[in-house]
Order: C-alpha cells, then structure tokens, then sequence
C-alpha cells in the first residue's frame, strides 16, 4: 500500500507565495458531502469524479458534535494557496488546514480507488486494498495527496470508507474534497493515451521510406498532444480524424527533415493509376495533393504535365510544363517536353528548333538528349500517340 501522503494537519501557509500558473485548484468538481454514523458503524462517500489532469487532491476531515457547523469551507482556505507545493512550505501568518472546531466523536478511514474494494469494506471491514488507511482514531483529519500514491491511479473514482468508533452516540462527518488539475495533464495525454497514438503513427505508409523514424513518433506525439486534448481527439468524426493525421503527419516530416517521403508516397499513388490507364485519377492524385495543397516542386509540374500529354491533353501540358520551366529554368527536360507538344500540335519547325539548340546535351536523369527522345518515342508508339512527325525529329538528330 502506498502511503507516501504528506500531512498538512497544523501546518500554515503563506498568504505571500507566489502564484503558479501550471495549474488550478477545481472548486467546481470539489466535493462536499455530510453523513451522519451510528456508533459502531461503517459508511461509504464517493466523491465526486476526479477531473482528467488530477496530479494531487487535498481532504479535510471532520466530525462535529450535534449543533456545530464549519467555520469554513475547505475551498475558500484553498484560495490563499497557490498550489499544492505550497501545503509543505507554509510559513506563520496565513491560515489552517484543518478545522477550527471538532467533536470529541471519533473515526478511522480508509480511501479506495476501486468500487469493490469499497464495499468489501462495507461488508466486512477489510482494508486490504485501501491505496491509503488511517488506523489511528481521528476527530479531525487533512491530507495532500500526491501524484505518487496509488489513489490517483483510477481517475475518475474515489471512495472514502468511514468506521464510527464512537460506543453509544451518533456522529457527524463531513468530507471535502478539492482536486489539483495541471493544465498539461488535463489534455489527457498520458504515457497509455501516448502508446495509442504512437501505434498509429508506426501504421503510416511513410513510415517505411524513413531514417529516423524514432525521431518522426516522438514529433507526432508531441504535435497531436498539442493540437488537440486526448478526448477531441477521440470525438472526431472518422474523415476529420484521417485528415487530422494527414496534416500532423505532414508537420511532423518538416520537422525532421523528411517531407520528401511523404511526397514521394502521393507521387507513387499516381504513378500506380497512370501506369493502369487511369489518366484522370492520376492527373486527380498529383493536382490536388500537390498542387491544390501547395506541395509542388519543378518535378510534380513534370509529372503532371506528362500525365496531360499521354492523355492528350495538350494544351494542358504546355501549359503545365511552362510552370515548371519557371520554377527550374536550368531543368532543360522541360524543353524536350515542349517539343514533345508541339511535334503533336503540329508546330514541327518550333520543335525542331529546340532539338538542334539541345541535341548535344545530357538530362538530369543521366541520358542523352537522343536516347531520351527515343525512348520517348518508343513509349509514344505503345500509348497510341500519333507518330507520324517522328522520323522528322530523329533525322534531325542524326
């Protein structure tokens, strides 16, 4: 059983300390509840739920002769505190934890974390599965519970168990109860919520395609734990939480100098439909990935602007490769592209001009200007592009 509690029965705060801004005391989920016990007798509280982000909580304890009443509420003593740190650095002048008043009337406790060990206690009396147990007889009892001890560990439940230790006479109990929420644990991003999302991340396709894959979970954990808190997250509608991962995906290859694989992955998908026939899906994929999503380099306009000219759709791509050309004018594939169009667009001597300026060039991909315009060629012949201006072009490069 975990009993690492610190005692703040007697202990005085400072009404100087200064004030943190990593967390709050929750009054509004505070609980507040009054029983009254037969001599002899045992009772259960159930507090009320402990909010996500709970890292300690504070209870006072009191039990009151008939006619008495409270002083004060546990909440307003905690509004001079700042935070629970400041339970064990209190110094003179400030104020008291515990109650002003209290009966002669006196009880033990225990605290559960879980319902049926709660009502075995109940039952029989066993506190063996208590998380915390108070054996001496108190007439007057507050604690700080910390994130250490093992009642924090089945947020949201709590249960108080009471004995009466009184002979003959009824007693009076009053329990508080106000938690402590760390605003970076209130998102819910525990080290369980933490696995859940790293397991998405290790199912993403680009994962393959990467060299520091560590590096990109950790990022992407950390990205979705900022962007939203643990619940939102699991109440997105399945088409806002792919497009959620799509986008923190993104994010997170920018920052680890990977993005390029991701790209790679769409430029991939395209290929596929383009290398089945499928022209459109393929102009779709590229278009709106790339181009709609301002991910384009040099090399998607190319891509793209071959798709158009299988297709034949050629003034789509003149036009497509001219945007290409603008962003990497040294990239002379472009050129041999045009030249490509205007051989099918029936402009021969506008081609041919641009096969005798660049006839004695290499391209980017290691080929010769010839042996590209060839193999073109070739594959111009196999998709049912019209071949009838070809060997104009190759006399011109002999």
């Amino acid at each position: 059983m975990n009993k690492i509690l610190f005692t703040v029965s007697a202990l005085l705060f400072s009404a100087t300390f200064y004030a943190q801004t990593d967390g709050f005391w929750d009054k509004e989920r505070a609980t507040t509840k009054e029983i009254s016990l037969s001599a002899g007798k045992r009772a259960l509280i159930k507090t009320e739920d402990l909010p996500v982000g709970t890292t300690e909580f504070v209870y006072r304890i009191t039990l009151l002769d008939e006619g008495q009443k409270l002083t004060s509420s546990l909440v307003s003593v905690l509004k001079a505190i700042p935070d629970p740190t400041g339970i064990s650095q209190g110094t003179a002048g400030a104020i008291q934890l515990t109650s002003a008043i209290s009966g002669d009337d006196k009880c033990t406790y225990a605290l559960f974390q879980e319902a049926n060990a709660a009502n075995v206690f109940l039952k029989d009396g066993k506190t063996d599965k208590a998380c915390f147990e108070q054996k001496e007889k108190v007439n007057k009892e507050a604690k700080l519970i910390s994130s250490s001890s093992l009642c924090l560990t089945n947020l949201p439940n709590l249960w108080f168990g009471f004995e009466s230790q009184n002979w003959l006479m009824n007693q009076k109990i009053v329990l508080e109860v106000v938690p402590w929420v760390d605003y970076k644990a209130s998102r819910g991003w525990d080290k369980t919520t933490k696995n859940e999302i790293l397991t998405i991340a290790k199912k993403l396709p680009v994962v393959s395609k990467l060299t520091k894959k560590d590096q990109f979970y950790a990022v992407f954990i950390e990205n979705m734990a900022k962007k939203f808190t643990y619940r939102d997250f699991l109440q997105l509608l399945t088409v806002e939480k792919n497009n959620a991962i799509d986008k923190l995906t993104e994010e997170s290859l920018k920052s680890t100098g990977e993005l390029k694989a991701y790209y790679d992955i769409i430029r991939e998908k395209s290929f596929t439909a383009f290398q089945k026939g499928n022209y459109e899906e393929a102009i779709t994929i590229i278009s709106t990935e790339m181009m709609v999503k301002n991910r384009a380099t040099y090399i998607d306009y190319r891509i793209l602007g071959d798709y158009y000219l299988f297709s034949k759709q050629f003034t789509k791509a003149e036009e497509t490769y001219n945007k290409g050309l603008k962003l990497n004018p040294s990239e002379i594939h472009f050129q041999l592209n045009l030249a490509h169009v205007y051989l099918f667009t029936d402009r021969i001597s506008e081609a041919k001009d641009i096969h005798k300026k660049y006839a004695h060039e290499s391209l980017s991909n290691g080929k010769t200007w010839i042996s590209q315009t060839k193999a073109d060629f070739l594959d111009f012949e196999k998709k049912g592009l019209p071949n009838d201006n070809f060997k104009k072009i190759l006399r011109v490069l002999e």
